[in-house]
């Protein structure tokens, strides 16, 4: 719609960039966004991502549409006794048996490996690197020895892609060229500030949007998992008081959890809306 009308008018294309940010589960929100870019006609002149978004942002910049990643994502998660449903519901509840025999995480070993998860969720037919993206791509990790953000934007992907994913506690940090990789999410888990020189106008997509709890003491896997999302909402905040994106979506999913894979479908539907907030503030901004 919008590139039939700078056709129409000869108005130069406006370059809009994508920020994919963390939050899990909740990840699968950035799929109607894609789904919205794809019916406008509009491609990103980049995409910057992190964990959750990250593996979305890929497949995106590989040249797959917001359908096709939507169906493989619902296929992929909905699959009986699927690969990274059953080791992170094994986690779960091996993290839980723990706490309830020995009431200590002392000496727990993680037997997750990120590299794995990434395999499940990535597409068998991704590229290899970055430079065979058809959307330049920009991925988020921290670098847990140096304890600071590490952004890839060439070489190999899967790798990059798994460390920034890796979330603490849950799945083992990646090595790889020379760091040691955990999930973006603990530097920047809303990356549009990495966008500016590559955009005109630069699209963010914010799911640390923090759920109600319920009343009582939460066990302690619930405990790290809230803190977490205190931890990253609580960065995009302060982000957004120095600088903003010229658009910010805030999918309605803050009712889901991290970890809330198996209700793939409910959260599609949760971030439904956010395709028409994304086409009203994007044809306000280019004049459509």
């Amino acid at each position: 719609m919008l590139d039939f009308f700078r056709r129409l008018t000869g108005k130069k294309p406006a370059r809009v960039a994508l920020a994919l940010g963390s939050g899990g589960a909740r990840g699968l929100a950035h799929i109607p966004v894609l789904e919205a870019f794809d019916e406008l006609g509009i491609k990103p002149s980049a995409i910057a991502g992190c964990s959750m978004g990250a593996v979305v942002g890929a497949g995106y910049a590989a040249g797959m549409s917001g359908r096709e990643i939507r169906a493989f994502a619902v296929e992929s998660l909905r699959k009986q006794g699927g690969f990274a449903r059953r080791l992170l519901s094994m986690q779960w509840e091996s993290l839980r048996e723990r706490w309830r025999e020995k009431r200590s995480l002392g000496a727990f070993s993680m037997q997750v490996e990120a590299a794995g998860i990434a395999q499940e969720f990535l597409p068998a037919a991704l590229p290899q690197t970055f430079e065979e993206l058809r959307i330049p791509l920009a991925v988020v990790a921290t670098d847990f020895h140096a304890r600071s953000e590490v952004v890839y934007r060439s070489g190999l992907l899967r790798p990059a892609v798994a460390g920034s994913m890796a979330i603490p506690g849950m799945l083992r940090p990646v090595e790889f060229e020379g760091r040691l990789l955990i999930d973006g999410g603990a530097v920047n888990p809303l990356p549009f500030d990495l966008l500016r020189h590559d955009a005109d106008i630069v699209v963010a997509v914010d799911i640390t949007r923090l759920r109600d709890v319920p009343g009582g003491i939460p066990d302690p896997i619930q405990i790290l998992f809230m803190a977490t999302d205190i931890m990253t909402h609580s960065i995009v905040l302060e982000k957004l008081k120095s600088a903003a994106p010229d658009i910010l979506l805030r999918p309605n999913v803050s009712a889901f959890g991290a970890l809330d894979f198996p209700r793939v479908l409910p959260i599609l539907k949760a971030a439904e809306p956010i395709k028409e907030e994304l086409k009203r503030k994007l044809g306000a901004l280019l004049g459509a």
